[in-house]
């Protein structure tokens, strides 16, 4: 088999289009050891055992009526063709060949209102500290927040990533950098929200913990340390509780594996990998013994996530919460031990160089394989989105390019030496479109930077919203009406870093090279959508800026809360390891200071009145093609 058919078989590109426009041939070396990858330790009978994902009418692989037994426990006979009135969901479907196979029946589209028209806020949950806080914004920060901006009109808050980290220190500063992204990071929760918090002497932990809000940086390390003792003491003093066992119950194996892994990290240092031979996989020989000699351990790591499903569901009551799903894992952490071949080894995921990151970017973090993970069922997959959508009104899909395809870059190369990998993506959005109609949540595909054609139009006919951002665009009336739209993110500047040219400097000390030309067509753009000088009064721009996309025919826009307190550093520079403090900024103002603040005042006078606009007509051709 030639070198062609052979990328063409596993689904590899050879080359791909740089931002540019130039055609980018990626090195062999690389090719084959993504070759090498792809092929090893894939049945090649996946074709006949791996998941079905149809929709209704779709023509089944048997040449005779087969038996389908739904997710209730019913039998169906069915003939060739996947009838109308199969449900959706996740069934199991009987061959005519012998085989059982798990049948996904989806709707292909996403949950989307009619009517979604609204404004909302993007939230560093992390950097919103109270004076209730423990030296880093908690969900009960993010409750008081929530109840707030539904007050003034906000619809929508989108907070970021919550997912779980590795326990042990350093503790993972990046959200986007998780352990898991099926439970999450217990740093978030409220000490004071927990049951029994206020029957427990913990004033030296709390005056503590409270003490850490005045630090200028986010000292994660130091907050866990001061959290963990209270939950402990608070797990030691809690009483048995109806509903966390049924949370275990509803959770099941996957919190077993989860909590299972906790504790494991907690007595080994290291990766898995580097673990007694007996415990580096779920399923090896020494995790019973280990389970049974720290099964209340296991417990209280139980314990935790129900406390944050509790309170995260206590936040999300106020609006529709918009979640945030990270495009890969740690390694090293629970998802991939939990999941094992379901994730490749050997690479890392990253993106080729662009306009504003000409270095490209290596993200350190492993992404699924595409055979095996069809091979599992994708059960690791729908575990994820269903996690992910819990409590939520809403999902943003980072980098929703790798549902089409990835940039797999070998371990120790640049990310220039970097390969795409495909994805079986009609697969995979029908599994979001049916966990989204579950949920009732509309979805955000993350569609910046490198957008290969094709996946906005199937982004589009999936009722998936793209995202826009003023900083790119130069006539935010062309905006599409399917799409949420905003100013920046947490990726890119501020409009305070970009119009005192602060961030530009602080790209220049730092070493990555700078594109002085994108910064100033972004305050160029900033100062149109304005309709005021570039040196305008930031006073005056912020809101201006806010106005101009609150007139846009998105169906969401966001502001941020560092561009309405006007702070001037970005929350992340992305390719930058040193000397940048990434998601480690609080904001300059607290919360409280946040809702009395002239500044977010003005930006919320601004922004709040497009829900009494009328949407656009429906039918109206998308000007952006």
């Amino acid at each position: 088999m030639g070198l062609e058919e052979r990328a063409a078989a596993l689904g590899v590109d050879l080359g791909y289009e740089d931002y540019r426009g130039e055609d980018r041939r990626s090195p062999e070396a690389s090719v084959n050891k993504v070759f090498e990858a792809l092929e090893k330790g894939s049945a090649p009978s996946a074709g006949r055992h791996g998941a079905l994902v149809l929709r209704r009418g779709a023509r089944l692989p048997y040449d005779r009526p087969s038996i389908v037994e739904t997710e209730d426990g019913e039998q169906h006979a069915v003939d060739t063709t996947l009838p109308d009135w199969m449900p959706f969901g996740y069934h199991t479907i009987y061959g005519d060949d012998g085989t059982r196979r798990r049948l996904i029946v989806s709707p292909g589209r996403c949950y989307l209102p009619e009517d979604l028209r609204t404004w909302g806020w993007a939230v560093q949950l992390y950097g919103l500290r109270s004076a209730n806080s423990w030296g880093i914004g908690d969900l009960g920060d993010l409750d008081r927040f929530n109840s707030w901006a539904a007050s003034q009109g906000a619809g929508t808050v989108m907070i970021n990533p919550l997912g779980a980290s590795t326990p042990g220190r350093p503790v993972q500063p990046s959200p986007y950098y998780p352990s898991s992204r099926s439970f999450r990071n217990p740093v978030f929760l409220s000490i004071d929200a927990v049951d029994g918090a206020g029957d427990l002497d913990m004033a030296g932990l709390r005056d503590a913990g409270r003490r850490l809000n005045a630090t200028p940086l986010l000292d994660r390390n130091a907050v866990w340390e001061l959290k963990q003792q209270a939950l402990e003491a608070l797990f030691q003093r809690s009483y048995p509780a109806v509903e966390f066992d049924l949370y275990c119950s509803d959770c099941a194996e996957p919190l077993e594996a989860f909590a299972t892994f906790c504790v494991l990290a907690e007595h080994n240092p290291g990766p898995p990998w580097e673990w007694p031979s007996g415990l580096r996989e779920p399923h090896a020989a020494g995790v019973p013994h280990f389970r049974r000699e720290n099964q209340e351990r296991i417990r209280f790591h139980k314990w935790l996530q129900w406390q944050c499903d509790v309170q995260l569901t206590r936040a999300g009551r106020h609006l529709d919460l918009l979640q945030d799903l990270p495009v890969g894992v740690d390694r090293g952490g629970a998802d991939a031990w939990i999941w094992g071949d379901a994730f490749a080894d050997g690479f890392e995921l990253g993106a080729p160089p662009d306009e504003f990151n000409q270095a490209g970017q290596c993200w350190g973090i492993a992404g699924f394989h595409p055979r095996r993970l069809r091979e599992s069922g994708y059960e690791p997959f729908i575990q994820m989105i269903r996690s992910q959508m819990a409590h939520a009104g809403g999902l943003r899909v980072d980098h929703v390019m790798g549902l089409f395809r990835l940039f797999w870059i070998p371990e120790g190369c640049d990310p220039s030496e970097g390969v795409y990998v495909r994805y079986p993506a009609d697969e995979l959005l029908d599994i979001v479109a049916l966990e989204s109609h579950r949920a009732q949540a509309f979805v955000v595909g993350e569609d910046l930077g490198t957008v290969e054609p094709g996946v906005r139009e199937e982004m589009a006919a999936r009722s998936m919203l793209s995202y826009r951002l003023l900083l790119f665009e130069d006539d935010p009336d062309a905006l599409p009406e399917d799409s949420m739209a905003a100013v920046t993110t947490h990726d890119l500047p501020t409009i305070a870093g970009i119009l005192t040219g602060s961030d530009l400097k602080a790209q220049k000390n730092l070493g990555p090279p700078a594109n002085e030309q994108g910064a100033k067509d972004m305050g160029d753009r900033l100062a149109s959508a304005a309709g005021l000088p570039v040196d305008a009064p930031l006073a005056q721009i912020i809101p201006a800026v806010h106005r101009r996309l609150a007139g846009c025919p998105a169906r969401i826009v966001m502001a941020t809360l560092e561009d309405a307190v006007a702070a001037p550093d970005r929350p992340n520079m992305p390719g930058v390891s040193q000397g940048w403090p990434n998601w480690s900024l609080p904001l300059p103002k607290t919360l409280d200071q946040v809702m009395e603040s002239d500044s977010v005042r003005r930006v919320v006078e601004a922004i709040s009145d497009r829900v009494l606009r009328p949407p656009a007509p429906k039918g109206t051709p998308d000007p952006a093609g």
